[in-house]
C-alpha cells in the first residue's frame, strides 16, 4: 500500500503556489468581467443566407469588436450581444455580417442593455454559497460523526474556488477570458463535484474503520489507493469531453469548458490530496493536545 500522506506537505506546497499565483494575479490585475456584469449591446439582423455562428463571429472579430455571444433565434436571423458599441462600430459590424453573409442585413434590434447580473445578485450568489457551504459542512460532519470530516470537506471545496478563480484572472489577462453567467455555472457545478469526490474517500475511510479499526492515517492512505483509479478513470471521462469543447466547440462556449476542466481536475486532485491530508493532520494535532 502506498504511503500517500507521507507526502502530504508537498500536496499542500503544490496547492500553495497554484493558489498563491492566483491571488496575486486578483490583486494585480483582478478579473476581466463580461457583458452579464457590464451590460452592453444587443443587436439582431435579419441576413441573406444561414451561416455558422462561428463564421459571423470570426468577421465580426476581424473589425475589431468583440462578440460575448451570437444566438440564431430564427430562420436567417441573428442575435448578437457585445460590450457596449456606438453607432461607428454598429456599422462596422454590419458591413462585416453582410460581407460574410454575401447580402443585405436588415437590422431588427439594436439597444443598450444593463448587466444581468447585478450587484444584488451576486450578493445573494455569495449569501447562496455561504449557506450551501455551512449545510454541507453539517450535513458531513453528521453523516461521518466527525465535525473535523465536514470541515475538511468544505475547506477543500473552497480550495477549489481559489484555484478556478486565480487562473481565470490569469487567463483573462493573457488570453481575455471573461467571467460571465456560464462561469457562475461552471463554479457551481464544480464544487458540487469536488464535494462529491470527497465523500467517496471519506466513506471508504468510515468503512475501514468500522472494519478493522487502526489510525486515520493508515485508513487514509488505504482509502486513496483503493479509490485512486476508481476517481482517474472517472475524471479523465470528463476531461476528453471538455477538452473537445475546448478546442473544436465555438467561442461562446470556449471558457465555459475551459472553466469546467479546471475545476474538474483540481476537484479530482483536491479530493485525495487537500481534503484527507487535512482530516489526517486535523486528527494527529487532536491526539497531541488530548496526550498533554
Amino acid at each position: 500500500m502506498i504511503n500517500w500522506m507521507k507526502y502530504r506537505l508537498v500536496y499542500f506546497a503544490l496547492s500553495a503556489i497554484v493558489i498563491g499565483v492566483g491571488v496575486f494575479s486578483l490583486f494585480k490585475w483582478g478579473l476581466v468581467l463580461g457583458v452579464d456584469f457590464t451590460g452592453g449591446t444587443l443587436l439582431e439582423y435579419h441576413v441573406a443566407k444561414n451561416i455558422s455562428a462561428e463564421e459571423l463571429s470570426k468577421a465580426v472579430i476581424k473589425e475589431g469588436i468583440t462578440v460575448t455571444s451570437i444566438q440564431k433565434t430564427a430562420d436567417l436571423v441573428y442575435l448578437f450581444r457585445t460590450p457596449a458599441i456606438d453607432v461607428t462600430q454598429k456599422d462596422s459590424l454590419k458591413k462585416a455580417v453582410e460581407k460574410v453573409t454575401g447580402g443585405t442585413a436588415i437590422e431588427l434590434r439594436f439597444e443598450n442593455v444593463g448587466p444581468s447580473i447585478g450587484p444584488e445578485l451576486v450578493k445573494k450568489t455569495i449569501f447562496a454559497l455561504l449557506i450551501a457551504a455551512a449545510a454541507i459542512l453539517l450535513w458531513v460532519a453528521y453523516q461521518f460523526k466527525s465535525f473535523k470530516f465536514g470541515v475538511s470537506a468544505v475547506l477543500a471545496m473552497f480550495h477549489d474556488s481559489l484555484v478556478l478563480l486565480g487562473l481565470f484572472s490569469l487567463f483573462g489577462h493573457l488570453w481575455g477570458a471573461e467571467i460571465d453567467f456560464l462561469f457562475v455555472t461552471a463554479m457551481l457545478t464544480i464544487l458540487s463535484f469536488s464535494v462529491h469526490d470527497t465523500i467517496v474517500v471519506y466513506d471508504r475511510i468510515r468503512e475501514s474503520h468500522h472494519k478493522i479499526g487502526g489510525e486515520v492515517k493508515d485508513l487514509a492512505n488505504k482509502a486513496v489507493t483503493e479509490t485512486m483509479v476508481r476517481s482517474f478513470n472517472n475524471s479523465m471521462t470528463i476531461v476528453f469531453m471538455l477538452l473537445a469543447l475546448v478546442l473544436l466547440g465555438g467561442t461562446t462556449t470556449k471558457w465555459f469548458a475551459v472553466a469546467l476542466l479546471v475545476g474538474t481536475i483540481s476537484g479530482t486532485y483536491s479530493s485525495p490530496f487537500v481534503a484527507v491530508p487535512i482530516l489526517v493532520i486535523w486528527d494527529e494535532i487532536e491526539k497531541k493536545l488530548k496526550r498533554r
